[in-house]
């Protein structure tokens, strides 16, 4: 199928998957980007919350994208750190943080791959009002037994690696990235509450919905910055994302070392299930598919062998946490790329 047909047909699929979970009342609206090569196309759905009464999202609504922050954020500035010769994926993290902990010898690859032995259980509650600073607590925890088990304290913890190794905040840092990238809408929290941001989740019935602020609790006690969680953006910058790491992936960019990160980040490194293997950060099918969720609703799905592309935004969790449909959503950007 050429690039403009699949672009087209994708765009039709996930419009009616969207329009049917809106009836549903399963969401509130959701938008998407498909893309192939130089083409692609905005689809957009519904209303941006029950806050913001009649408006309609657009591709230029900004979403919090959640977990997709590791790929978005912490991921590629550690290639960044790797490919400038300040960072070294095989190296302990002791290196950086000084001390002896049982979580020193943890290196920043094993991290990427949810190898690391790390708490699965990211509860960043029991360390409010100690004096102890947040990366030693992490690493001073008892490691699990080895194996895969998904983890955000690894990417909380290489959050904070980034911010040591530059005396600069984890913020500062990305929105530097995204400007060199292109990417004029992505940022760190807060935002003002207004219907051109999306609300997340209503917590406690007869609140306001979390809105212009960072879903994820443990992001939000480190005050909405964090290497796990914490990015708002718009399915237009993810368009522009998902091109732009495509073409470090080809060597449009020449082959650099952040070129080899890329290519590297992509392959298999643990496998998991049937499904997917862990490469670093990102979850890769036999097929050659590239993605990462976020568990408000969101996903970016990249294609390299055809330069294709798919990126997600909803707020599935507006109407409450079984986020009803969304598996359907996605399943069908997979079977997309899989016709």
């Amino acid at each position: 199928m050429r690039d403009g047909e699949w672009v087209a047909d994708t765009g039709a699929e996930l419009r009616g998957v969207l329009k049917i979970m809106v009836d549903a009342g399963w969401l509130p609206g959701g938008v998407a980007v498909v893309g192939a090569g130089e083409l692609w196309e905005f689809v957009a759905v519904g209303r941006v919350g029950v806050e913001c009464g009649e408006a309609v999202t657009a591709p230029d609504t900004r979403y919090d994208v959640a977990g997709l922050t590791k790929v978005m954020a912490t991921w590629p500035l550690v290639g960044q750190a790797v490919a400038r010769g300040l960072l070294d994926l095989d190296e302990p993290v002791g290196r950086y943080f000084p001390g002896r902990y049982p979580g020193g010898g943890v290196t920043v690859r094993q991290i990427l791959t949810h190898t690391s032995r790390l708490n699965p259980v990211t509860w960043l509650e029991r360390y409010v009002g100690t004096e102890q600073p947040l990366a030693e607590a992490i690493l001073s925890e008892p490691l699990e037994e080895p194996g895969y088990r998904a983890t955000d304290r690894g990417f909380v913890l290489l959050g904070l690696l980034l911010e040591r190794l530059h005396r600069q905040p984890l913020d500062r840092l990305a929105a530097d990235l995204w400007r060199h990238v292109g990417l004029s809408a992505t940022c760190y929290g807060p935002l003002p509450r207004t219907p051109s941001v999306a609300p997340t989740e209503r917590r406690i019935p007869g609140t306001t919905a979390v809105w212009g602020v960072v879903h994820n609790e443990s992001a939000a006690l480190m005050g909405g910055v964090a290497g796990h969680a914490g990015v708002f953006s718009t399915a237009a910058d993810l368009g522009v994302f998902a091109r732009d790491l495509l073409a470090w992936h080809a060597g449009e960019h020449g082959v650099t070392p952040f070129t080899a990160y890329v290519r590297q980040s992509w392959l298999p490194h643990q496998p998991v299930d049937s499904r997917f293997s862990r490469g670093l950060a990102w979850k890769v099918t036999d097929d050659g598919l590239v993605y990462h969720h976020g568990y408000t609703g969101t996903s970016l799905f990249l294609h390299p062998a055809t330069r294709r592309y798919v990126g997600l935004l909803t707020n599935a969790v507006h109407y409450g946490r079984r986020r009803r449909g969304l598996g359907d959503l996605r399943a069908t950007v997979r079977a997309a790329f899989s016709g």
